[in-house]
């Protein structure tokens, strides 16, 4: 593989975990699951989504590396998998946030039942 090549999957695997944090829901699952495992049905309790939609939310985070799970029975337990390399990338990224003049144009198309702005100032 040339470097250009390296170059271009770096890339793209950079945007994939951009992609993976780049909705309020996907952070507030990450939050949650801070505390420890959950199953989908207790995520779906504590953030008022439909289970279709943390499921959905689930499988970007397992894809971008960010969540594991196990199974337990019929069920299977969520839980991250770097909390130290997400708390050192999202602690990284705090400045960037604060640091946002006014609110950006992405916001109105992606209100959610939960607080947008609650999700986005999580982040340390």
């Amino acid at each position: 593989m040339t470097d250009e090549d390296a170059g271009a999957v770096t890339r793209r695997r950079t945007a994939a975990l951009f992609h993976c944090l780049a909705d309020p829901m996907r952070l507030m699952i990450l939050e949650h699951l801070k505390t420890g495992e959950h199953k989908v049905k207790e995520l779906t309790e504590h953030l008022g989504l439909a289970q279709s939609t943390v499921s959905a939310h689930l499988a970007c985070l397992r894809e971008g590396n960010l969540v594991k799970a196990r199974s337990v029975g019929r069920s299977s337990l969520y839980s991250l998998n770097d909390e130290a390399g997400l708390q050192t990338l999202l602690k990284h990224a705090g400045p960037l946030v604060r640091a946002q003049q006014g609110e950006h144009h992405w916001l109105d198309e992606h209100e959610g039942p939960n607080s947008t702005q609650e999700a986005l100032h999580s982040v340390p």
